[in-house]
Order: structure tokens, then C-alpha cells, then sequence
């Protein structure tokens, strides 16, 4: 049995974990966001629910465990953010302590019982209000010691021309500090920044995609843009790692017209030909940061 958590800037989700298909969240509590005490407290008081000693304690983070410090980067929580974190929890807590960042989480849940399920090489995706990711390989992520691997949405790759036919883009400003990242173009707000540009119209990414639906041409014209932005790096994301299923999560996950003008795009694109969808909406629509956190300590 292990104990995990998904610790988000407003609450810390627990669960007790016994299998994959054996998880018993509890109640979640508010996030202590100044008091480290206070924070290892809420922890604590869920591990002494389990009633026995668990094997270990599993977090999904909003951040990273930089793999040369081995600090925490965690803008959302500063009491553990610069901390090294899985040192002082192990100290605190006297338990192994296993820590893997949200996106990391969120592709353990789709290949461990979600989308990728029977698939060797799982990237999950992450479209909404950032662009990012994580790779399982055989059951185990890339990131086992923290780290970058999986973000795709950052690096100075966007196209300047892109749809049919091509519009000229502006090459973004992206919160990471570079420009031309598909994050700073291809996120919900990058959507909105888009049609902006191409058509001097302020427009919801909600509002964009409902206007797509409805076949408006404007919004048709930003859709045909972000799609042909995204699908050449995503693509150049599955030749890379060989994977063979990519679920996405994320707000913009939800649209499912969306996501097949992705797989169609990305599919015309890769040098491995599939004849079923590579790109498909993840199936762990509930809590999949709390599961992928449980099936990181269960194969801990």
C-alpha cells in the first residue's frame, strides 16, 4: 500500500493506493502555501489514516524536481518551492518519498489504465492553458529523477508562415522567456492570441472553437492555422520517440473534432503510417494527477 497526493495551489488530493485498480482518495484539504509545517502536517494526517505503515509516499507536483539540484520548482506552493523537497518530505515523514511532475503523472495514468493501455511508447499531451507533456516508456517515465523531458511546448520552433494558404506569424512571447514556443501560440490563451492576429478580433478560446463549429469562416481560418502549427513539432514529437499512442488532456481535449484535425494533420506528417488515430482524447478524465501519482509509487 502506498499514500499518494496531488498537490495543487488551492488543495492537496490523498488517496490511498493499494492496486491500479485500488485507489481510495480521501478528503482533500486546503493547500498551506507559506508554512512548510503546516503543509507536511496535512500529509501526515492522511498517511495515519491508512491505519499500517504504506510502502511509500507518491507526489504529483505543478512543477519540476530540477535533476542537478534536486530542488523543487513549484511557483504555486513557495513553501516547498526551492526546497529539496523529497529530502526534507523523507526527513518529515520518516517514509520513501517518490515525486514526479502533473504532466509526468497524467501519461502514467493513460499508459498504466487510460488510452495507452497495451502500448509500449506513451506520450501524453497536454492542450489547454499550457502546452506540455510527459513520455512512459515500458511502463516507466523518462522523468524517474525529475527533470524536462517531455515539453514539447517550449523551444523557439514555431512556424512564421502556417495554414492554407499561409499566414505570416509573429513569433510570441512564451512565459519560459522565449519567443516562438508553441506554448506561447498553441495553449487556450495562444489560440486566443492567434485569432487576434489574423483577424484584429477578441474572441474566448471557448468562444473560438463554438464559432468553428458553427462553420464561421474566421474562426475556420484560426483553427486551420493552430492546426498546422501544432502538427509539425507534435509530429516531430512521434518520430522522435517512436510513440504509437498519444492521448491528450487538457481543456481543448474536450473538443473531439478538434483532436481528429490534429491526428489527421500529425498522421499526414510522421514517418511511421498508422491506420487508426495516433492522437486521441486521454480516457483518465478524473483525478489523473492522484492516479498517475498512485501508480508512481505502486511501481516505485
Amino acid at each position: 500500500m502506498i499514500v499518494c497526493f496531488d498537490i495543487g495551489g488551492t488543495a492537496i488530493k490523498g488517496a490511498l493506493a493499494y492496486s491500479a485498480e485500488d485507489i481510495r482518495p480521501v478528503p482533500r484539504q486546503p493547500t498551506p502555501l507559506h508554512d512548510f509545517e503546516a503543509f507536511v502536517a496535512v500529509m501526515r494526517a492522511v498517511i495515519e489514516t491508512a491505519g499500517e505503515r504504506p510502502d511509500c509516499v507518491a507526489l504529483s507536483i505543478a512543477g519540476i524536481i530540477d535533476p542537478d539540484t534536486a530542488l523543487a520548482v513549484v511557483a504555486n506552493v513557495p513553501c516547498i518551492h526551492g526546497r529539496p523537497l523529497k529530502a526534507d518530505l523523507e526527513a518529515a515523514l520518516g517514509l520513501p518519498v517518490l515525486i514526479a511532475n502533473d504532466a509526468d503523472c497524467f501519461v502514467l495514468a493513460e499508459a498504466g489504465i487510460g488510452a495507452g493501455r497495451g502500448h509500449r511508447v506513451v506520450f501524453g499531451v497536454i492542450l489547454g492553458t499550457g502546452v506540455g507533456g510527459g513520455l512512459v516508456i515500458d511502463g516507466r517515465l523518462i522523468n524517474s529523477d525529475g527533470g524536462f523531458a517531455g515539453e514539447w511546448g517550449h523551444g523557439p520552433v514555431a512556424a512564421t508562415e502556417a495554414g492554407h494558404p499561409p499566414a505570416r506569424l509573429p513569433r510570441f512571447q512564451c512565459g519560459c522567456g522565449l519567443a516562438g514556443c508553441i506554448d506561447a501560440i498553441c495553449s487556450a490563451r495562444g489560440l486566443e492570441k492567434l485569432h487576434q492576429h489574423l483577424h484584429d478580433e477578441t474572441l474566448t478560446s471557448e468562444e473560438i472553437i463554438k464559432a468553428w463549429s458553427e462553420q464561421d469562416p474566421l474562426a475556420a481560418r484560426t483553427i486551420d492555422v493552430y492546426v498546422d502549427v501544432l502538427a509539425g513539432p507534435l509530429a516531430l514529437v512521434a518520430n522522435v520517440t517512436g510513440a504509437t499512442i498519444m492521448p491528450v488532456g487538457g481543456g481543448l481535449s474536450n473538443v473531439p473534432a478538434l483532436l481528429a484535425e490534429i491526428d489527421r494533420a500529425v498522421r499526414a506528417r510522421i514517418l511511421r503510417k498508422f491506420n487508426r488515430p495516433l492522437i486521441v482524447r486521454a480516457e483518465c478524465r478524473i483525478e489523473p494527477g492522484l492516479i498517475g501519482a498512485a501508480l508512481l509509487g505502486l511501481k516505485g
